[in-house]
């Protein structure tokens, strides 16, 4: 496997950090917009909101969506995993979680990842990125504590839910490679498109979202979170994918888990212990490991 540069690891390692504040700032967005949307017209407003925003990136940028069927059909398993079976998932879990114990359970994806390829030959086999994952959950288990993990064996069902959403990330983290051949932003656009078509007759049918009445507060948190959330951060995540690969990308949940405590401590005016700077410390060293180049052989 071909090391990166410096100046060009640098970059994705920046990428990755940005990627983790969009998403890891999603659990704050979603619990203030689940307040007047119910999940699935929420996800559908996302990925809506969002097709039309990559559409509109597309057009300014001159891509053009796949025009094989072949490319179509993997985008819409892609869709299926990374968005609309995971986004239902982990908002259903939400309305019935505390962010804490949701942040730590979606923060699984990489021990999923692991699991999934950790018996093939590729280097996510490797003794550092065995201890990258086991140092990222340490980190994560001290920055949100252990008091968020006493609800484990109640709202058993939600915890689930929580935790089908992480494998399903881990799955698209997997099968997002099988896209190479697309561009990021095609990619990401359409997933959306797919996404778009399976939730919103869904969200139709069972909400009747024409007799909702949103606050500005909850539709500013979902528009917020369609346009950074979703658009910006899935072309980075794709991008991610190609030259991180699915281990690298997935291990940004460590992160995410750590900005969505992070949120919550700033926005409830909390003191920072000492235990949450050392977590978020074996976070980043975790991150770093999983990620290494490995060397040539």
């Amino acid at each position: 496997m071909t090391a990166h540069p410096p100046k060009s690891l640098a970059i994705e390692f920046a990428l990755l950090a940005l990627l983790a504040s969009l998403w890891g700032s999603s659990y704050l967005l979603i619990k203030i917009a689940l307040t007047s949307y119910p999940p699935i017209t929420l996800m559908a407003f996302r990925v809506t909101l969002a097709a039309a925003f990559l559409a509109v990136v597309m057009r300014i940028r001159g891509e053009h969506l796949p025009r094989d069927g072949h490319s179509w059909r993997m985008l819409f398993v892609q869709s299926l995993l990374n968005s609309s079976l995971a986004w239902l998932a982990l908002a259903w879990g939400q309305q019935f979680l505390a962010s804490g114990l949701a942040g730590v359970l979606n923060s699984t994806s990489p021990l999923f990842v692991f699991l999934l390829t950790g018996l093939s030959a590729d280097a996510t086999n490797s003794i550092p990125k065995r201890v990258g994952v086991f140092l990222g959950f340490v980190g994560v288990a001290l920055v949100v504590g252990l008091d968020a993990l006493q609800g484990l064996g109640q709202q058993a069902l939600a915890q689930g839910a929580v935790l089908f959403a992480a494998f399903l990330y881990a799955c698209a983290a997997i099968n997002g490679k099988r896209l190479a051949h697309v561009s990021p932003l095609a990619t990401a656009t359409g997933t959306m498109l797919w996404a778009l078509i399976t939730l919103v007759p869904l969200s139709l049918a069972f909400d009747q979202p024409w007799n909702l009445q949103p606050t500005a507060k909850a539709s500013l948190a979902a528009a917020t979170l369609a346009i950074l959330g979703t658009g910006v951060a899935l072309i980075i995540y794709f991008r991610l994918i190609k030259t991180l690969g699915p281990m690298g990308v997935a291990s940004q949940s460590y992160l995410r888990a750590g900005v969505s405590v992070m949120l919550g401590l700033l926005i409830l005016g909390e003191q920072l212990s000492g235990t949450v700077l050392v977590g978020l410390a074996i976070i980043v060293v975790g991150v770093a490991l999983i990620n290494w180049p490995a060397s040539k052989r």
